[in-house]
């Protein structure tokens, strides 16, 4: 048997901890479960590990970081309100913790280097990542880091086994069947991209509210979740379906761009065409008319991203979640 000295490494992998958490519980910091804790102390315990003065310094030399990692390297990102809401509610969880939050924009290969340079350095206690295409590399990038990895949302290619979603595809068949019970029976869709499993999965809620209702599901326009993709989107459908009555946006930006085109065609809004869009940012409030929307707890979303992750750093096991959409009714339909 090895007469080596126990290590804080022996005590995390004895205890199914990180080595941050035995940090934080060694200088009785915050933020420790009262199970991590606990599982810490039995470890040490159990171990007989003697704390010498560079653990009980190392909270103090270097403090813990948590990664929120976007697919994405457009430098108009946070014009995009709901990416801003998501971070918001991030760091408003992050402030009540001793760690530090890294914001990494990681589409790019330059990007995604970044991050890997982070993980190598083990300068990161946990990663969230968000706005994740179909077989992104950053997912795998993610995953063969050994930290622990929350998804904001689900992605097409594969389930992760710690996510927080909204019910994407519940609230777009709400917001459909709301149109069809207003009278709307020539009901188009603006999608969402197609690559990321939050666009297919309002699109499904489109699909599944018009045909359960004996409707025509062939007026689909595909958009990028841009305001600019929106609007062309919209006159798309105008063009191949001068015919509709109703459209459901797969998000609040491009509607502000659809709805800018119908002002520009002329055509009344709810009288002609009614609109729907999804998130219910901001500018949902103050469109022209107002614009009925889905409602999906973007900061939640945000916040619960967090916590599930600060769990799992903590060395337990958390469940994923799916939060609740709701319809709010304005103006536009």
């Amino acid at each position: 048997m090895s007469n080596r000295p126990v290590t804080v490494d022996d005590v995390a992998k004895h205890a199914g901890v990180s080595i941050g958490t035995v940090s934080r519980v060694i200088n009785n910091a915050p933020h420790v479960s009262r199970k991590s804790r606990d599982a810490v102390e039995r470890a040490i315990d159990e171990l007989g590990y003697v704390p010498n003065k560079t653990a009980q310094s190392l909270a103090g030399q270097r403090r813990g970081s948590v990664v929120l990692a976007i697919s994405s390297d457009d430098p108009g990102l946070f014009a995009n309100l709901f990416f801003a809401q998501v971070v918001t509610g991030v760091n408003a969880v992050v402030e009540e913790t001793d760690l530090e939050l890294q914001l990494v924009l990681a589409a790019s290969e330059k990007g995604r280097a970044r991050l890997s340079r982070i993980f190598r350095s083990r300068a990161a206690d946990g990663v969230m990542l968000l706005a994740l295409k179909e077989n992104d590399p950053l997912s795998a990038l993610a995953e063969s880091s050994g930290l622990p990895v929350v998804h904001g949302g689900r992605s097409l290619d594969s389930e992760p086994r710690y996510y927080v979603d909204a019910d994407n595809r519940g609230g777009a068949r709400e917001a459909v069947e709301y149109l069809i019970s207003s009278g709307r029976r020539r009901i188009a869709t603006i999608t969402g991209a197609q690559d990321q499993h939050v666009g297919v999965a309002r699109y499904l809620g489109y699909r599944e509210a018009v045909v359960l209702a004996g409707l025509d599901d062939s007026r689909v326009a595909h958009g990028d979740f841009s305001e600019a993709g929106g609007a062309a989107a919209m006159t798309s459908l105008l063009d191949r379906f001068p015919d509709l009555d109703a459209v459901f946006v797969a998000s609040d930006a491009m509607a502000a761009g659809a709805l800018s085109v119908l002002a520009g065609r002329g055509v009344q809004v709810p009288g002609d065409v009614a609109v729907v869009g999804f998130n219910d940012i901001v500018t949902a409030q103050h469109t022209t008319p107002a614009l009925t929307t889905v409602r999906q707890p973007i900061d939640a979303l945000g916040r619960e991203m967090t916590r599930m992750l600060l769990r799992l750093i903590d060395g337990d096991t958390p469940t994923s979640l799916i939060l609740p959409t709701t319809l709010v009714r304005r103006e536009s339909a």
